[in-house]
C-alpha cells in the first residue's frame, strides 16, 4: 500500500471520528445552554476544565490506575476460569451436570444482586475485581463451549487416524478453531468487566477508585466532576478495547 492510498484512508477515519464528535458536542452545548443550570447539565467547557484540574492531582491517576488494575485482574480471572470450565463441561459429563446450571444462573442474575451479596463476605477493595470476573466467566464459557461443539469432526477423525497426542490435537485443531470464539469472548467480556467493575466501586467504594470518585461527586452535587469521571470511564474503555482488539488480531491481518 502506497502513501497516496494511505492518506485518504486516514482522512476518512479522522472524519468519521471528528464529525460525530463535533455534532454531539454541539448538541451537548445547546442542551446545556437551554437548561441553563450547571447543576443539572454542565457545558462541555466546564467539564473539560474540571477534567483538566482533576488530571493534575495524584488522586486522579491513583484512582484510574487502581480501577484499571481491578478490572484487568477480574478479566484475567474470569477468562482463565471460564476457559477451564468450558473444557471441563464439554469433555466431562459430570462436570457438565454440576457446573453448567450454576453458570447459567450466574449469567441470568443481575449484577447489582451479586454486588450486594458479595459485600457481606468480601472486603471492599476486592469486590470490583471479583464482580468483573463473575461477569466475564459466563461469556467466556458460553463462547468457548459453542466453539468446542463446532470443531470440525473430520479434523478430529484425521487426528485420531494419524495418532495425534492430546496436546498435538489441542494445538493443531482445537486452538485454531477456538481463536475467533476466544477473541470475541474477551472483547465482549472486557466491556462487561469494565462496566460491572466500576458499578461495584460505586456501590461499595474502595479507597482509590473511579467509582468512589463518582460517588463522592454525586454526594457533593459536583455535576461537572461527575461528567468528567464519566468521560474518563468512556475514554479508557474505548482506548483499552481498541488496544485489546489490535493485540488479539491475527498477525497477518494487519498487513493485508
Amino acid at each position: 500500500m502506497t502513501a497516496s492510498t494511505m492518506c485518504p484512508n486516514w482522512s476518512k477515519k479522522l472524519l468519521r471520528i471528528a464529525i460525530p464528535l463535533a455534532v454531539w458536542l454541539g448538541v451537548w452545548q445547546l442542551a446545556s445552554f437551554w437548561v441553563g443550570r450547571e447543576l443539572l447539565l454542565p457545558s462541555p467547557y466546564a467539564v473539560a476544565q474540571c477534567l483538566g484540574q482533576l488530571s493534575c492531582t495524584p488522586e486522579f491517576w491513583l484512582s484510574a490506575g487502581y480501577t484499571l488494575l481491578r478490572v484487568v485482574s477480574g478479566l484475567v480471572g474470569g477468562v482463565v476460569l471460564g476457559t477451564v470450565l468450558a473444557f471441563l463441561t464439554r469433555f466431562c459429563i459430570w462436570a457438565d451436570w454440576v457446573f453448567s446450571p450454576a453458570i447459567r444462573v450466574l449469567r441470568a442474575t443481575p449484577v447489582v444482586s451479586f454486588i450486594l451479596l458479595v459485600y457481606l463476605w468480601v472486603s471492599r477493595a476486592n469486590i470490583p475485581g471479583l464482580i468483573a470476573g463473575m461477569m466475564v466467566l459466563p461469556v467466556v464459557w458460553g463462547s468457548l463451549t459453542a466453539g468446542l461443539k463446532a470443531v470440525d469432526g473430520q479434523l478430529l477423525e484425521m487426528a485420531r487416524a494419524y495418532g495425534f497426542s492430546s496436546f498435538k490435537t489441542l494445538r493443531l485443531i482445537y486452538l485454531p478453531s477456538l481463536r475467533p470464539h476466544f477473541t470475541g469472548a474477551i472483547l465482549n467480556g472486557f466491556g462487561l468487566a469494565w462496566k460491572s467493575g466500576v458499578a461495584a466501586e460505586v456501590l461499595c467504594p474502595p479507597k482509590w477508585a473511579i467509582g468512589s470518585s463518582i460517588q463522592q461527586a454525586r454526594q457533593a452535587l459536583e455535576t461537572p466532576e461527575l461528567f468528567a469521571w464519566t468521560l474518563v470511564i468512556v475514554a479508557l474503555s474505548l482506548v483499552l478495547e481498541g488496544l485489546l482488539g489490535l493485540w488479539l488480531k491475527p498477525r497477518g491481518e494487519g498487513n493485508a
